[in-house]
This record gives C-alpha cells, sequence and structure tokens, in this order.
C-alpha cells in the first residue's frame, strides 16, 4: 500500500492510547501529506522529549527539570501531599486547578491478580517526605476500584505512624449525573460520602 517505512510508521502511532489501525492510518496520511509542516516538527519534539523529560525523584512526575516544576514551586503547599496512582492522574488534577499542594505518584496499586506488591510501588520519597515531619495531611487520589481501595488502606496504616492525617477523595454521584444510569457501587459511595448542605 504505501510500502515498508509507511507500513512501521502506522504500527508505531496504532500502538498509542486511542489509536486503532485505522485512526492510526488516518493519523500517518495527514502526518505524511505535509511533512515539513506535522511530521518533522512532531518527530523533533519527540526527539527532544525523549532526550529531556525524566522522572522527577521527589514525586515520579515527569518533567524536563528535577525536581519537577510542581516540587519546585514556592508557592505550593508543602504540608499537603496528593497521592496518585500514575502522572495522567496527577495531570488531570493540574488541569482542574483547585488543588495547590504536592504531589505523590505511586507508579501502580497493589494487585494481587496484577502481581503488583509494595515493592513495584514508588513509596521510598514518599516516605521521607513524611519523615521530615513537614508533611501534615496526605491525599489519597486513587481509583474507586478494589485494588485502589486496598492500596489506600495500605497506604494509610503505612502512613498512620507519622502523624499526618491521612484523607480520600470523594466519591459518588458526578456533576450532571442522574442516579437512575449510575451503578449500585457509585451510589453507595455517594450516600456514605454524604456532608451537611
Amino acid at each position: 500500500m504505501g510500502g515498508e517505512a509507511v507500513e512501521r510508521l502506522i504500527g508505531l502511532l496504532a500502538r498509542l492510547p486511542g489509536l486503532g489501525p485505522r485512526s492510526a492510518r488516518r493519523a500517518a496520511l495527514k502526518l505524511l501529506q505535509q511533512p515539513e509542516g506535522r511530521m518533522l516538527p512532531l518527530a523533533a519534539a519527540l526527539t527532544e522529549a525523549a532526550r529531556a523529560v525524566r522522572r522527577c525523584r521527589e514525586c515520579g512526575n515527569l518533567d524536563s527539570a528535577d525536581p519537577c516544576s510542581l516540587c519546585a514551586d514556592p508557592h505550593r503547599d508543602r504540608s499537603l501531599v496528593c497521592v496518585v496512582e500514575g502522572v495522567g492522574d496527577l495531570w488531570a488534577l493540574e488541569r482542574a486547578g483547585v488543588y495547590r499542594g504536592l504531589y505523590h505518584v505511586l507508579g501502580g496499586t497493589l494487585s494481587a491478580l496484577g502481581g503488583t506488591g509494595p515493592e513495584d510501588l514508588n513509596l521510598a520519597p514518599l516516605l521521607a517526605r513524611l519523615h521530615s515531619g513537614a508533611v501534615a495531611e496526605v491525599i489519597l487520589a486513587l481509583g474507586a476500584t478494589v485494588d485502589g481501595a486496598a492500596t489506600a488502606h495500605w497506604l494509610a496504616e503505612r502512613i498512620a505512624p507519622f502523624g499526618a492525617k491521612v484523607t480520600r477523595v470523594g466519591q459518588g454521584v458526578p456533576i450532571g449525573g442522574a442516579l437512575e444510569v449510575l451503578d449500585d457501587g457509585t451510589l453507595a459511595a455517594a450516600l456514605r460520602g454524604r456532608r451537611a448542605v
């Protein structure tokens, strides 16, 4: 169809999340139709990111600086640490623009079926922050899954000896959500997490 180089490009694009073979073909076609305006700048940006971006040693975020721009920001509240499963979760919380504390990326959740144990989690930097005594509250912003709940419980036990308050993000009815279409677990979490109006 388009030769070996085109098929390789399509194959690599199809590996990206959200892109199947058909979407990858469309993306490859757009790139190839304007190589100077689309493909070469993308290739340069990919090369630069591969060379410059690294994992922050303090929180686990991906950034071109270490410590990352969030950990280095003097205006962030260093007494708050929000624990997330992955960098995508951190970026989502930052997009919301309502949290001004620090983060910690675990790099996964405990999972007996998935074979993820405590040794697989990025825990040492979090424990070091807690040991310093500067952290007053740890917010566990983990998914509302069995693995997320198990990890939150396990983390709460590890954090307790440091004296920091441990909280969990609210779960339940989403804004604009109709009760009749929500699953039983979401409704139960919403009722358990109710608060005064």
